[in-house]
C-alpha cells in the first residue's frame, strides 16, 4: 500500500524514494577541495553521501488509538526511545528519508505515513513480495537493521551492505542476549543516526556508535551480513 501512495513530508507531496532510481534524479558529487574547518568538512561529506542510509525499524505492538502518522500510532519501547518529536526538522526530514518500517498490515512505511492502529501478525508469505519489490528498488551505501526476528523473514538485505544491530548487556566481562532493553537500544541507535553525518560503510558505523556505547563489529560472509554488537547501558 504504502509504496502506491504519495509520500508527505511537512505538509508537501513528494515523490516515494523508490522512484528515484527510474527518473535518473542522483545528487551529483560536488568536489571540495581543503576544508577548513569542521562545517566544511561535514558539508564535504553530505555532498559525496548521494543517497540515504537505510534503516529498518520493526513496528511496536503498543500503539495510540488514534489514526495518524506511523511514528505517532507506534508507542512502544523503541519509539519512545527514538523521540521522534524532540528531533530538529532537518533530523526529522533524514528519518523520512531513511526509515523504513515494516508493517504486518501495510508493508513498508515511512515514519509519515498515515495508519490507524491495528492488531495483526505478519504473514511472510503475503507480505515478502511486495516488501522486497520496495526495498530493492531502494539505492542506498548502507543498511542498518533494527528489525526483531519476527520482521526479518520478511526480507533478506545483501550482506555486503547490511549491518545487524544485536544488543546484548554485560556481567564480569560475559555478554548476555536481552530483550527489553534491546528495543530502548535500537531506538536510540536510530535517533544517533539521524543525528550524525550519515555513515556510508559499517565501519563509520561502527565508529559513530562506538562514541555512545561499547559495541565491536563483526565481518560480513557469503552467507550473514555484518553485525554490530552493542552493549546496552
Amino acid at each position: 500500500m504504502p509504496h502506491g501512495l504519495w509520500e508527505r513530508s511537512y505538509g508537501r507531496k513528494v515523490e516515494p524514494l523508490w522512484l528515484y532510481r527510474y527518473k535518473g534524479n542522483r545528487t551529483p558529487v560536488r568536489k571540495v577541495a581543503g576544508p577548513t574547518d569542521k562545517s566544511e568538512r561535514v558539508a564535504a561529506r553530505s555532498f559525496a553521501h548521494t543517497y540515504p542510509v537505510l534503516i529498518l525499524l520493526p513496528p511496536s505492538e503498543k500503539k495510540a488509538l488514534a489514526p495518524g502518522a506511523a511514528i505517532d500510532v507506534y508507542m512502544g519501547v523503541l519509539y519512545k526511545a527514538l523521540d521522534w518529536a524532540s528531533l530538529t526538522q532537518p533530523q526529522r526530514a533524514v528519518g523520512q528519508r531513511s526509515i523504513a518500517i515494516i508493517s504486518a498490515k501495510y508493508g513498508v512505511l515511512r515514519p509519515l505515513d498515515p495508519i490507524e492502529a491495528y492488531k495483526e501478525i505478519i504473514n511472510n508469505a503475503v507480505m515478502r513480495k511486495p516488501v522486497t519489490d520496495y526495498l530493492e528498488a531502494i539505492k542506498t551505501d548502507l543498511i542498518i537493521d533494527c528489525r526483531s526476528s519476527t520482521y526479518q523473514g520478511v526480507w533478506t538485505p545483501p550482506f555486503n551492505l547490511c549491518v545487524e544491530i544485536k544488543v546484548f548487556t554485560e556481567l564480569n566481562g560475559v555478554k548476555k542476549i536481552i530483550t527489553h532493553m534491546s528495543k530502548k537500544t535500537r531506538g536510540e541507535v536510530t535517533r544517533i543516526l539521524l543525528q550524525e553525518v550519515a555513515p556510508t560503510n559499517p565501519k563509520e558505523l561502527c565508529t559513530i556508535i562506538s562514541r555512545h556505547f561499547k559495541c565491536s563489529l563483526i565481518e560480513a560472509t557469503e552467507h550473514s551480513p555484518w553485525v554490530l554488537e552493542v552493549i546496552a547501558h
